[in-house]
């Protein structure tokens, strides 16, 4: 598995050091015991779960829902995007 560059600090302390047992913090343990650098929203996810439970439902469904483009092939356009925007996906 390839690591993630490191990212550039949130300068959050309280959001990025923030202990959280729930799904999001789970991925964060996860991801830093396999050696990788988790991206800087699960930890907003981590921190405020209840305030984060729309946009990760809004994400959801962009990403899975119905739509005459396939699941893969909106992947592929967010990476796509989040590459030209020099951002680790």
């Amino acid at each position: 598995m390839m690591k993630s560059p490191a990212p550039e600090n949130m300068y959050l302390p309280d959001v990025e050091s923030h202990e959280s047992d729930g799904h999001y913090g789970k991925m964060i343990a996860m991801a830093r015991a396999g050696g990788m650098t988790p991206p800087g929203i699960w930890h907003l996810f981590a921190y405020k779960p209840r305030m984060t439970d729309a946009l990760s439902a809004f994400t959801h469904e962009v990403m899975r829902g119905p739509s005459p483009l396939s699941a893969g092939l909106r992947e592929l356009i967010a990476a796509y995007t989040s590459r030209r925007n020099a951002c680790v996906f």
